[in-house]
């Protein structure tokens, strides 16, 4: 740590009373608080921080801004932590992504050897013939892809959202941001200034760091802001996305901030762009702002003896930062002819530092392994721009800062619909438009020098406040740059034999965009698709306008014939987690939840509920125990919680009528103390629910629906009542009642020493509904057969579910009786031939495929769906969902739900249902199959795991008591249960 830490430097963000220990790739490594883990490493000696994506070279620091990935470490917990930006943990372990056996011994590092044979687009082209070796190269290729890897095995964090409103927020906290939000916070507006740096500033606090009058109009800025209580400053956020009616997406290491402002001002400033020339990317080659940010900020020595390569008064002040941090200078390498200003190069000539004009680097001499540099070859350029090579000489240099050019962070414009323009005198793009309610300010606006920034920002403040309505002042004019530009128009020097890189992030180099606009792919758009630049996680920000401008010169046109990409949210990678917002998994607990506990269930989702699958007994597995189940009620008694239904109460004069219009049945007929079936089918005739409506007055009906359809079944209910004005009352009262169904030979026998409510045949017949109590409990009893025997569906109040429950078991415990689940449900109604809407059908069953037009009534005056039915049912059917069964011999694997129903090399249908029934002792279930499969008796053929095919049968439903005798059938007590 010592070797590389400089003396204290003003405003350092360090705090050196405080040293933090932690390992990196398996070394010890120390530094201070405040520290991040880039600047931490730099500063132990520490030069090779990552590998880059496609050809695992060597990487160190770039730009120190969180804009490129040539440092992405993970720490067993969290992966893709940007080093740029992160603070150092103590007695964290870091190690760097996209590594195949450690940075150093990295097994992935020579596929830099086979680079010829992997150009841009090979993904393409290439290990598609012979055809069957295409999956081992597949999975080859996406085990090498992407960063860093996911442990599944981790928690998941819970990340909450938040909300947020203010009347100006103000995207940037420099010299214009700053300016802007006093301006604007001295009209009474409320500001929020975000900035995605650990502390307000920018600029302010690494590039004119040593600059005493910055310093000081620094202090005055930030002295204004305190005594305003109408100003927040939230750093370490980012506004990722900008969208309709200024909603802007903050987001910070903690939560995702949902922001609606009156007026937004960009003021983010720019991002300093590259040059392109051979070994461009290894450690030691970074950004002079970079360089800049490692001094002021982390007091970190970039290196020993470097060059920088300059187009601009920027790169010159950076040198001078250099000199004074006592790097040793062996040149500065000029872009140009010659310096906009002679005071500029004074300082070096005093210090001896050779300059070098109108030069360029042609190529960084790597050290050995390609772990850093030894030094430069500089070459002079012609008036043209191209190196004159044959001048070329060498230069020994451990680092190479680079300062030609910026290029505006106008993410945040772009989304919000604002236009920009390439200005051909400053070589950047300019907003040319700007959306309401949408200001920019500083450099984005293509102004550079510090009291013009400033200048701007307050005139951006008070256009804001006068947007929003808090200001009725004069606005001043935008301000303006003046000079030369800080911007090469093409600092772009190829090598006909080395890598030269476009895009750090991706791997792309200068001959792979040229290659792609000599394969065809010639416009902007297409060759980000195909040579992937601009989209890797830092999304362009270094490596878009270098595309651009080589792209152009390729095709020998402008750049603003060329165009750029388009600008989508979000501007900068957000966690997965803030965007799932709070770990908040809703599920709902019947009244009986605790009972099914005590029992042993095993639960399963439907829906939002938790549902009893099976309860298995002492050293019973689980199919064992669903059989049992099922024998227990066919055979006996079993007791199902049903509470999960839907249960809505339709009232009023026209609820009758509502029915018959919102159902494919009829319900105006229908006498009190009855129920009916129900079928719901949306406009275009497709099956969506079913239920049962019991029919409690004249005026009021009891309807069921699915577990996972109540809700969806309910706001339908809803939007047509409100649509055809009808004066009905609808109450979802799914939550307030409990429900069970006593289903089984003796159920009748348990239920009558419970209940008031006569149940013999003749007084309470098969798909009757009737009110009363049960144990005490005020009750709707319901006859309905889902499961094929005898029994009742009983609706209590909630409050009453886990008592009647209780007393139901009790009394029940002479007859064997037990809870069942909904597996052995799923057989039994089977069994029964019963379908499941969702399961046997889909989003295009028709009820005529369903088999289900027996509660179709077409003659009737108008329900929903009955239009589109019409027409469905003039055309010839394509399937039919029939059963089936296997031989009673079968012996083989079963079918599993979804297999497919084949004919030759044809699909011509899916198993829907299937399952063991233990009532017949063989296997059988539901499936679609063509028209012409679907006679009764008409073998087809099913496809299961393995390519294995079994022969099955078509039969009539139900399989189980054809007659539904046993839904009537009582039987009385058993001898034990009489003693």
């Amino acid at each position: 740590m010592i070797r590389d830490r400089l003396p204290p430097q003003p405003r350092e963000w360090i705090d050196r009373g405080r040293t933090i220990d932690f390992q990196f790739e398996g070394g010890s490594c120390t530094g201070f608080a405040g520290d991040c883990i880039s600047s931490a490493l730099w500063a132990s000696g520490v030069r090779m921080l990552g590998r880059s994506f496609k050809y695992h070279r060597p990487r160190g620091i770039y730009s120190l801004a969180n804009h490129d990935v040539n440092d992405v470490v993970e720490d067993g917990v969290t992966t893709n932590i940007r080093a740029d930006v992160t603070q150092i943990c103590s007695g964290a372990s870091y190690q760097a992504v996209n590594t195949f056996g450690g940075l150093k011994k990295d097994s992935a590092r020579h596929i830099e050897h086979l680079s010829r044979m992997l150009p841009v687009g090979f993904y393409y082209k290439a290990f598609h013939t012979p055809r069957k070796l295409f999956p081992y190269w597949e999975r080859k290729m996406r085990a090498m892809a992407g960063l860093g890897a996911i442990n599944p095995k981790l928690p998941r964090a819970r990340t909450p959202k938040d909300y947020d409103f203010c009347d100006v927020l103000v995207v940037g906290a420099g010299p214009a941001g700053l300016s802007a939000s006093i301006a604007a916070a001295e009209t009474g507006a409320s500001v929020l200034v975000v900035d995605e740096n650990l502390h307000p500033g920018g600029t302010l606090g690494y590039q004119w760091n040593s600059d005493a009058s910055a310093a000081r109009r620094f202090a005055q800025l930030m002295g204004k802001i305190s005594s305003m209580p109408n100003v927040w400053i939230r750093t370490a956020t980012e506004a990722a996305g900008l969208y309709a009616d200024n909603w802007v997406a903050l987001i910070d290491s903690v939560r995702l901030t949902k922001l609606r402002a009156g007026a937004v001002i960009v003021a983010a400033g720019c991002f300093e762009q590259p040059a392109v020339f051979k070994n461009n990317d290894l450690p030691g080659v970074m950004l002079a702002s970079a360089a800049q940010r490692l001094i002021a900020r982390y007091a970190v020595k970039p290196f020993q003896r470097g060059i920088v390569l300059v187009a601009n008064s920027d790169g010159y002040c950076a040198a001078q930062d250099l000199l004074r941090a006592g790097v040793q200078l062996a040149a500065i390498v000029d872009l140009r002819k010659s310096p906009e200003s002679p005071e500029l190069v004074q300082p070096f000539n005093a210090a001896r530092v050779p300059i070098f004009q109108q030069h360029a680097i042609y190529q960084a001499r790597h050290a050995s392994g390609k772990q850093g540099i030894i030094g430069a070859v500089i070459c002079p350029i012609d008036d043209a721009g191209k190196t004159v090579t044959e001048r070329a000489f060498k230069l020994e240099c451990d680092g190479i800062a680079v300062s030609v050019g910026w290029m505006p962070a106008d993410g945040l414009i772009n989304q919000a619909g604002g236009k920009m323009k390439y200005s051909e005198q400053l070589h950047q793009y300019l907003p040319e438009s700007l959306p309401e309610k949408v200001f920019a300010a500083g450099r984005v606006n293509g102004v550079y020098h510090l009291e013009a920034q400033l200048a701007d920002g307050r005139r951006a403040g008070l256009a804001a406040a006068a947007a929003v309505g808090r200001n009725n002042g004069p606005v001043p004019e935008q301000a303006r740059h003046e000079g030369p530009s800080p911007n090469h128009p093409y600092p772009v020097f190829p090598h006909p034999k080395g890598k030269a890189f476009v895009d750090l992030d991706e791997d792309v180099q200068y001959k792979d965009i040229v290659n792609a606009v000599q394969e065809g792919f010639d416009s902007i758009e297409l060759i980000k698709r195909y040579t992937t630049i601009g989209m890797g996680p830092s999304q362009g920000k270094l490596a878009n306008m270098n595309g651009v401008r080589i792209l152009a010169k390729t095709r020998h046109q402008t750049v603003t014939q060329t165009g750029t990409t388009t600008s989508r949210p979000f501007y900068h990678p957000v966690p997965f987690g803030h965007l799932a917002g709070r770990s908040f998994h809703p599920h709902r607990l019947t009244a009986m939840h605790s009972r099914h506990q005590k029992a042993g269930a095993q639960f399963m989702p439907a829906g939002a509920w938790h549902r009893p699958a099976y309860y298995p007994a002492a050293g019973q597995g689980r199919d064992d125990a669903i059989l049992a189940e099922v024998k227990t009620v066919r055979q006996g008694v079993g007791l199902i919680d049903v509470g999960t239904l839907g249960k809505i109460e339709v009232c009023g004069p026209d609820a009758a009528e509502f029915l018959e219009r919102l159902y494919t049945g009829r319900f105006a007929k229908m006498r009190p103390g009855t129920t009916r079936y129900l079928l719901m089918c949306d406009e275009s005739g497709v099956v969506i629910d079913d239920g049962v409506a019991g029919r409690l007055a004249e005026d009021r009906f009891y309807v069921t629906a699915t577990t996972t359809g109540a809700d969806a079944v309910y706001r339908e209910m809803q939007r047509w009542a409100i649509i055809w004005g009808s004066s009905v009352t609808l109450a979802n009262v799914t939550g307030q009642y409990a429900a069970m169904n006593l289903a089984g030979p003796y159920s009748r026998s348990i239920l009558a020493n419970l209940t008031d409510i006569k149940l013999d045949q003749d007084a309470f017949p098969y798909l009757g509904i009737r009110e009363g109590v049960v144990a005490g409990a005020p009750a709707r009893l319901m006859r309905v057969g889902f499961v094929g025997e005898l029994g009742y569906e009983i609706h209590v109040p909630s409050q009453f579910g886990g008592h009647v429950w209780d007393r139901i078991m009790q009394q029940g415990a002479g007859f064997g009786i037990k809870p069942f689940g909904v597996e052995a449900q799923r057989i039994l109604r089977l069994e029964k031939g019963h379908i499941i809407i969702g399961q046997d059908t889909d989003g295009l069953s028709s009820p005529y495929e369903a088999g289900m037009d027996w509660a179709v009534k077409m003659d009737k005056p108008f329900f929903v769906g009955q239009r589109s039915l019409q027409i469905i049912q003039k055309r010839p059917l394509q399937r039919a969902l029939v059963g089936f069964t296997l031989p009673t011999d079968y012996a083989g694997p079963i079918p599993k739900e979804c297999h497919l129903v084949i004919r030759g090399d044809q699909i011509t249908g899916r198993v829907t249902s299937v399952a063991f029934s233990p009532s017949l002792n063989r296997v059988l279930g539901l499936a679609y199959v063509a028209k012409d499969q679907s006679g009764l008796g008409t073998k087809f053929t099913i496809r299961v795991d393995g390519r294995k095919e079994v022969e099955a049968e078509v039969v009539k439903t139900p399989f189980y008591d054809p007659d539904s005798r046993r839904q009537s059938e009582t039987v009385e007590k058993p001898r034990e249960a009489a003693a």
